[in-house]
């Protein structure tokens, strides 16, 4: 099926608690699955996952965000964490009357899924988490205070480079798709930004320091997966096993990739996406680890 014909895209302004946001909605009149709302990592906006329309709108439709604190949306204050934007999530699902939805979030945006999800068990469908952890890690940590200091130095392409050391796994670490294409394209998008761009990114990384990535709460009853890259050093397959064990999830990890999955590894992410939300078997893919199963606590 080709979307670029017959596709319905709107951009909806809404507001939670004084902060305005965008939510954005394609549609291809298909009805394959509940619509897939796709939560980004902190440098991403409602149009980081447009190459993904092509793959998921012959199943459903797609809501893509720009919460608080992202992209167009106002700025938001550190002191709003996670609760507060899978709420704000909540008032985009309630405004655009969707009564249940498939769920991904990747990276920051698998927290605030998270969030939505414990919040909302009876909203989600499917949730699907990549990238993710049980509590920020001390490294992490630590480059967050480090990219603090660089921004207001305006070090900025020294900061560009770091981050995209942080990201990207080491090149003996192991074989990662497109390592050189991905490089340069966060090297340019990280060197490119807007003071607005790079506040708002900083204040993401910030707001991790001081809320907690995860939370001891086991009242998600939707299917869960939880994935990374076979290669994520940001955070490794052995923290997203933890989350998956936490919430009796399956997990797995995405071959020859690391935490940027969505761009080395596209096509594989997108199918694995498509069979997650529409219920079909993840066994034996070339592309996966053997899916690993926990049982609910």
């Amino acid at each position: 099926m080709s979307v670029g014909i017959g596709v319905c895209a709107t951009d909806h302004t809404l507001e939670y608690r004084g902060y305005r946001f965008v939510a954005r909605t394609t549609d291809a009149g298909q009805r394959g699955t509940e619509p897939v709302v796709l939560l980004g990592g902190s440098s991403q906006d409602r149009f980081s996952w447009l190459r993904y329309e092509r793959w998921l709108l012959p199943h459903g439709g797609m809501v893509t965000l720009d919460l608080p604190g992202y992209g167009d949306a106002d700025p938001l204050p550190v002191e709003h964490g996670m609760d507060f934007l899978g709420e704000a999530v909540r008032h985009a699902v309630d405004a655009l009357e969707l009564p249940r939805v498939n769920v991904f979030g990747a990276c920051f945006g698998a927290s605030i899924a998270l969030r939505f999800a414990q919040r909302n068990p009876d909203r989600v469908a499917r949730l699907m988490l990549g990238g993710t952890a049980v509590r920020t890690s001390p490294e992490y940590v630590a480059s967050a205070h480090r990219w603090r200091r660089m921004a207001d130095a305006g070090r900025l392409d020294a900061l560009a480079e770091d981050l995209v050391e942080q990201f990207m796994a080491p090149p003996d670490h192991g074989v990662v798709r497109r390592r050189s294409a991905v490089a340069r394209l966060l090297r340019q998008r990280f060197g490119s930004m807007t003071e607005r761009q790079l506040t708002m990114d900083v204040t993401h990384h910030e707001r991790l320091l001081t809320h907690p990535w995860s939370v001891p709460d086991r009242s998600v009853t939707a299917p869960v997966l939880v994935f990374t890259g076979e290669h994520d050093v940001l955070t490794p397959p052995a923290a997203g096993r933890s989350v998956a064990a936490e919430l009796g999830a399956r997990f797995t990890t995405i071959k020859e990739s690391d935490h940027l999955v969505q761009l080395e590894r596209d096509a594989e992410l997108a199918d694995l996406m498509v069979r997650f939300f529409t219920d079909r078997p993840l066994g034996d893919l070339p592309y996966l680890t053997p899916v690993e199963r926990f049982a609910p606590v």
